[in-house]
C-alpha cells in the first residue's frame, strides 16, 4: 500500500469533514452570533472533548496501537481478537464511571474550569444544563475511536477520517431544524452532539465485522496485553493531559476576559483546526501504526526513512498554510463568519486570534509527526517530560501576554508552546539515534522558502486589488476568497513543479 496514496485518501475525506465543519460554524455564527448562549455551549463542548482526546484519540490511541501491531503481527488473529475485546470491555468500564461522575458533577466541573462563569448566574446555569446533555459524547466518541484505531492499524484508513464528518451532520440538522423546539435554543447543540457521538460509533461497526474485529467487550483485569495498555497508558495520560490542562487553563483565562473572548478563540482554532486536521492528523493517522510495524519488525534504517518522509511532507504542505493564514486571516474571517449576529467587531477580534494561532501551526502539525516516533517504541515517558516543561512555559507565557494582548495572547502563548515541544522532540529523536536526516534537506528548503515567497506576494498583491470584504453576500465573499485561495496554491506548486518536485518523489510503500 502506498503511504501517499493514503495520506491523499485520508486528507481529502478529512477535508470534507473540514469543511462541512465550516458550514456548522457559519450556520452557528448566524444563528447564534457570539456571547453568552455560544461561550456557554462552546465550554459544555469542549470538556467532554478535552476529556475524549485524553482517553481515546490521546493516551489511548499512543498505548493501544503499538501492542495491538505488535499482537497483528506476532500473535494471530484469535489473540488479537481476544485482546481487544478485552481491553475494549475495561474502557467501557472507565468510561462509563467517567461518564456519570461528570453528569453528577456538572456544577463543580464548570466552577472549576470556566470560574469567571460564576459571576453570570444565567452563563453559569446554561452552562451546567449544556455539559450534562454532552458529557455522555466521550463514551461514545471514544468507543468510536478504538474502533478507529482497529481499523488504522489494517491499514483500512478510509472509514475513520471519515467518521468525524458525522458529528457535523447531526449538529447542523439540530441547529438548522430542531432548534425551535428546544427552550432555550442553545440546548439544541447539546442534543446534535450526543446524537453524532452515537452515530459516529455505529458507522465503523460493520467495517470492523468486515476485516473480523467486531467483538463483545470482555473484562479480564488478569490478561497480559491489558497491564501493558494499562501501563503505557499512565504515562500517556498525563502526557496528552499535560496539553489538555493548558488549554483548560486558556479557558480559564479567557473566562475573566471580556464576553465573547471564548468564542472568538473557538472559530479562530477551528480555522486552524482544517491544516491541522487534515494534515497533521492524517500524517499522525497513517504513521503511528506504519512506524509501530516498522518498529516490531526491528528495521531501524526503514523506521528513521519514515519519519523523514512524514517531516518533509509537513514542511512541504503546512509551510504554506501557516503564512497564508496570517495573510488571509481578515478575508477568512469575514467571508466564513460575519453574517447575522456575528458582528464586524467579533470578526476582528477572531482575526487577532488567528494570526496568533498562526505562528505555531507548522510546529503543531510537527508534533503530530515526531511524538508518533516515540509512541511506536512504546516509549511515552520521554514526549511527556516534553509535554510537562512546555505546559509551565506555556502558562508563563499566558501570564505574560493575556495583559497586552487579551485572548491574542492565550492564542499566540499556545503557538510558542507548540514550538518549544516541537524542538525538543526533534532533539531527543536526534540525540537518541533513533532518527536519521536523509539528504537534500538544504536544497529542500530553500525551494520552499522561495515557493512560499512568491505565494505571499501573490495574496498580498491580490488582496490589495479586491474590495473590502464585507461588501456582497456570501456567495460574492466565497467566490472572491475560492479565487485567492487557487491563485496561491497554484503560484506555490507551480513554482515547485519548475523547481522539480513531482508526486512520485514522495512515493512510500507501507507493511500491511
Amino acid at each position: 500500500m502506498n503511504l501517499l496514496k493514503s495520506l491523499a485518501a485520508v486528507s481529502s475525506i478529512t477535508m470534507i469533514s473540514r469543511v462541512l465543519g465550516f458550514v456548522r460554524d457559519t450556520i452557528l455564527a448566524r444563528v447564534f452570533g457570539a456571547g453568552i448562549a455560544t461561550d456557554a455551549f462552546f465550554i459544555a463542548f469542549k470538556l467532554p472533548n478535552l476529556l475524549r482526546r485524553i482517553f481515546a484519540e490521546g493516551a489511548f490511541s499512543q498505548a493501544f496501537v503499538p501492542i495491538l501491531a505488535e499482537y497483528k503481527t506476532q500473535q494471530g488473529d484469535e489473540a488479537t481478537r481476544t485482546f481487544i475485546a478485552y481491553v475494549s470491555g475495561l474502557l467501557t468500564l472507565v468510561l462509563a464511571l467517567v461518564t456519570v461522575v461528570g453528569i453528577l458533577a456538572a456544577p463543580w466541573v464548570v466552577w472549576a474550569t470556566a470560574p469567571g462563569f460564576v459571576n453570570s448566574a444565567e452563563k453559569y446555569a446554561l452552562t451546567t444544563d449544556l455539559l450534562r446533555v454532552t458529557f455522555p459524547y466521550i463514551l461514545l466518541i471514544s468507543l468510536s475511536s478504538l474502533a478507529g484505531a482497529i481499523l488504522n492499524t489494517w491499514n483500512r484508513f478510509s472509514v475513520p477520517a471519515f467518521t468525524p464528518t458525522l458529528l457535523n451532520v447531526a449538529m447542523i440538522f439540530f441547529a438548522v431544524v430542531l432548534t425551535p423546539y428546544f427552550d432555550p435554543p442553545i440546548m439544541a447543540l447539546g442534543w446534535g452532539v450526543l446524537a453524532g457521538g452515537l452515530v459516529q460509533l455505529l458507522y465503523q461497526l460493520p467495517a470492523l465485522k468486515k476485516i473480523g474485529m467486531l467483538v463483545l467487550p470482555r473484562l479480564n483485569l488478569r490478561d497480559t496485553g491489558v497491564w501493558r495498555v494499562l501501563k503505557q497508558m499512565l504515562p500517556a495520560i498525563l502526557g496528552v493531559s499535560v496539553s489538555q490542562i493548558s488549554l483548560i487553563i486558556n479557558t480559564i483565562f479567557a473566562s475573566f476576559l471580556v464576553a465573547g473572548s471564548v468564542s472568538w478563540m473557538y472559530y479562530a482554532d477551528r480555522l486552524m483546526e482544517l491544516p491541522s486536521g487534515v494534515l497533521g492528523v492524517a500524517l499522525g493517522t497513517i504513521l503511528l501504526p506504519t512506524l509501530a510495524k516498522t518498529y516490531a519488525n526491528k528495521d531501524r534504517e526503514e523506521y528513521s526513512r519514515i519519519l523523514d518522509w512524514g517531516l518533509r511532507l509537513c514542511f512541504l504542505l503546512v509551510l504554506p498554510c501557516t503564512l497564508a493564514m496570517a495573510i488571509l486571516a481578515e478575508p477568512l474571517t469575514v467571508a466564513l463568519f460575519q453574517y447575522g449576529k456575528f458582528s464586524a467587531f467579533d470578526a476582528a477580534m477572531t482575526q487577532r486570534a488567528l494570526v496568533a494561532y498562526s505562528v505555531g501551526l507548522l510546529a503543531i502539525i510537527l508534533v503530530k509527526v515526531l511524538a508518533p516516533g516515540f509512541y511506536a517504541q512504546q516509549n511515552i515517558r520521554t514526549p511527556v517530560k516534553i509535554a510537562v516543561f512546555t505546559l509551565v512555559c506555556t502558562q508563563l507565557l499566558n501570564l505574560a501576554l493575556v495583559g497586552p494582548l487579551a485572548h491574542a495572547g492565550l492564542a499566540l502563548a499556545i503557538s510558542l508552546g507548540a514550538c518549544l515541544n516541537a524542538g525538543l522532540l526533534f532533539w531527543k529523536l536526534r540525540s537518541q539515534g533513533l532518527f536519521e536526516p536523509q539528504p537534500g534537506w538544504t536544497r529542500f528548503l530553500f525551494k520552499l522558502v522561495l515557493a512560499v515567497t512568491l505565494m505571499s506576494a501573490v495574496l498580498l498583491a491580490g488582496m490589495h486589488y479586491m474590495p473590502a470584504w464585507e461588501q456582497g453576500g456570501m456567495l460574492e465573499r466565497f467566490v472572491r476568497l475560492g479565487a485567492l485561495i487557487l491563485a496561491g496554491i497554484v503560484t506555490y506548486f507551480g513554482c515547485l513543479y519548475l523547481c522539480g518536485f513531482r508526486p512520485r518523489h514522495f512515493a512510500r510503500k507501507a507493511l500491511h
